[in-house]
């Protein structure tokens, strides 16, 4: 009798790139058409999981981002505005089919250009920006009965800039309610991953979408400025850091815009001793590891009562050993690169600090690839609530641990931190998940679950999180003035 040898490793399943054709270098989209920037002026955009060079990408000046936002005030006046809702939501619908049916096109691209696992692209990001755009294309020619007893009226062309975590789920949380509500759109995508906003501009031009009525702007910090700046924008809306949101926040209060923010988070994930064990690790792991860490709702804190704090954390440690970072190409990738060597060199800076300040590091053995921007699955235990990183966002694939023993303790140190975006409660009992809920701080508690999105579910933070809400009908709100009529 022979005994046959199994390998239980994992075979490569790569995902092919055939699908994708990138340029060599990309203009600027204005008015319907892809034109140059003033100057040739372009900027590089590289894959962060290779260092390859993947396109030349136009970048905005004052003047372009002028010519942009004349170009949305001319489509808004001319015919967007007045154009009646079910015709609006005509386009969305076309280009919610075009995002499904070109899917395996933009989910390859976005990994390519973003890092992130195409699992990821393919199964979450892709999904989640067909299923914002069917949405808010249900509501066009229904804002009567979104707000009742008032008269809604589109605020003009809005300003939107985007981060590089979820760049085309991003867009589509922008672009959406913004033009189901009859306005007209300048939007800049981050400098980092600009290529899916791109792709999405050819959509627009296969939907025949009048033009004007959404231009893309590409560019870093300057374009951002500039589109910030301009005296005919009328309302704007910006996800991203706390620090640039504040900058935007003071601009927007000297001309007394209306604005959206959705910034950083610290959010607490917060495990009972009577909570189902092995699912609870799984919903932490995907709290903090989804995406690299480059979530802004990302639950980067655990909170595990003390009771049961030395168990789940071994169960923790098992489960992370199994994580595969690598090729974000690769279908069995866990964990994909970090998005840039700008983002990498913060969340090393961080991680030493943590050791510094003497909490325990726990990080599996994983070989990472020397090109590209790689960072280790990292686990803190032993971490103070005065520690920099119990309070400062990370953004990156690193969970701090921390212990409690009453659920009052728990509630008074998942608040105790600027940012109020997301938490996520782990019990049994669902008199403590709504208790837990109205005490927390957070504009999104998850009950046994985390990081599920719905087009219909409003999203939104406190604090040093922002403020609006995205999604949903308080989503559409921002993006309207409402009228009583007189009506008290």
């Amino acid at each position: 009798m022979t005994t046959e040898k199994f390998d239980l490793d994992y075979a490569p399943a790569l995902e092919s790139t055939a699908v994708v054709n990138i340029a060599k270098q990309y203009g600027l989209f204005v008015n319907g058409e892809f034109v140059k920037a003033r100057g040739d002026k372009t900027f590089a955009t590289i894959n962060p999981a290779t260092e390859a060079h993947l396109a030349n990408v136009a970048e905005a000046s004052k003047a372009d981002v002028n010519k942009a936002v004349k170009a949305a005030r001319h489509a808004y006046e001319t015919y967007w505005r007045d154009m009646p809702g079910k015709q609006r939501a005509r386009y969305l619908y076309r280009i919610a089919r075009q995002l499904q049916e070109r899917a395996r096109e933009f989910a390859v691209l976005e990994t390519l250009d973003g890092g992130k696992p195409i699992t990821e692209s393919r199964d979450f990001d892709l999904p989640q920006a067909a299923a914002h755009f069917f949405y808010h294309a249900g509501w066009a020619d229904k804002l009567d009965y979104a707000f009742p007893g008032r008269k809604v009226t589109s605020h003009g062309v809005v300003g939107q800039i985007t981060p590089w975590n979820f760049p085309m789920m991003m867009a589509a949380w922008k672009l959406a309610p913004a033009l189901a509500t009859g306005n007209t759109v300048v939007f800049k995508p981050a400098e980092t991953t600009p290529l899916t906003a791109l792709l999405l501009a050819e959509v627009l031009q296969d939907v025949d979408l009048p033009p004007g009525v959404v231009n893309i702007v590409t560019g870093a910090g300057a374009t951002g400025q500039a589109l910030v700046d301009h005296p005919d924008v009328d309302k704007l809306a910006f996800t991203g850091s706390t620090g640039v949101g504040k900058m935007i926040q003071r601009a927007a209060a000297a001309r007394r815009l209306p604005l959206t923010l959705e910034l950083g988070g610290k959010a607490a994930h917060i495990v009972f001793d009577d909570a189902a064990i092995d699912q609870a690790v799984e919903g932490v792991v995907k709290g903090i590891f989804f995406n690299q860490g480059h979530v802004c709702c990302a639950g980067s804190r655990l909170l595990v009562q003390e009771s049961i704090a030395e168990m789940f954390i071994e169960k923790l440690k098992r489960r992370v050993d199994l994580l595969r970072v690598g090729n974000p190409l690769d279908k069995n990738t866990d964990v994909g690169a970090i998005n840039s060597a700008a983002q990498l060199g913060r969340i090393a800076d961080l991680v030493k600090v943590g050791v510094s300040e003497g909490a325990e590091i726990y990080q599996p053995k994983c070989s990472l690839n020397k090109k590209g921007f790689w960072f280790a699955p990292t686990i803190f235990t032993g971490v103070q609530q005065s520690h920099r990183i119990a309070q400062e966002e990370i953004f990156g694939p690193v969970l701090s641990v921390q212990t409690f023993r009453t659920a009052d303790e728990a509630v008074q140190k998942a608040n105790n931190t600027p940012f109020g975006l997301s938490a996520g409660v782990w019990t049994e009992k669902g008199s403590k998940i709504l208790w837990m809920a109205d005490l927390l701080n957070a504009g999104v508690v998850w009950a046994n679950t985390y990081n599920q999105f719905d087009p219909a579910s409003p999203f939104g933070g406190y604090k040093e999180s922002g403020f609006g809400r995205e999604g949903g009908m308080q989503g559409l709100s921002a993006y309207v003035r409402t009228d009583t009529g007189g009506r008290s």
